[in-house]
């Protein structure tokens, strides 16, 4: 018999978008000699299964898959419905690819969905109070159920309308993501 561990958890990482204020794919750029995906993509629990949105490319963590949202550019929704098309886990997490720093809480993210059976997902809140749908970790089963029927170009907070969302505060760094060429420079500091 096999004693393979059971994976419970898929991260899925958005990254097909346009990166039109940082001028280029800002998931490729330089953070420290590392591309800022690649930068999350090892912060992750290795026992993870990892699901790319986006035009796949290569990146340091072994067995990465890759899907395309519907149609390419469509949105993070998009993104989102084309991925759970393939999840296969109870509980996804949801991520940026350009969040280099967020590995570590969407690991303690997903403990805490354990935690509260009533929630459909505990998401991250910044250092400003927001909620941080793409710092979070849900309940495969709720994003399912709240993805519409045209997912392309719906927001990402629509589709968060329905779900019971428990907030969980997270350090500032976690919650970090590069839009901008000033964000990669405070990235870097």
């Amino acid at each position: 018999m096999s004693s393979e561990p059971v994976v419970t958890t898929t991260a899925v990482v958005l990254c097909g978008g346009e990166s039109r204020r940082f001028g280029s794919d800002k998931t490729r750029a330089d953070l420290d000699g590392v591309p800022v995906l690649d930068a999350l993509l090892s912060s992750l629990p290795p026992g993870w299964g990892v699901l790319c949105v986006g035009p796949e490319r290569p990146t340091v963590r072994d067995a990465v898959r890759w899907t395309r949202e519907d149609p390419p550019g469509g949105g993070p929704v998009a993104g989102l419905a084309a991925a759970l098309a393939v999840v296969d886990t109870p509980v996804t997490v949801l991520l940026g690819g350009d969040m280099p720093y967020a590995g570590a809480v969407a690991a303690e993210l997903a403990v805490a969905l354990d935690d509260v059976p009533d929630a459909d997902a505990v998401a991250g809140v910044d250092g400003e109070g927001r909620v941080q749908p793409l710092l979070a970790a849900y309940r495969t089963s709720a994003l399912r159920a709240g993805l519409p029927e045209t997912p392309a170009g719906t927001p990402l907070r629509r589709l968060l309308d329905g779900l019971r969302i428990e907030p969980r505060p997270v350090e500032g760094r976690a919650s970090q993501d590069i839009d901008t060429p000033e964000d990669l420079q405070r990235a870097r500091r």
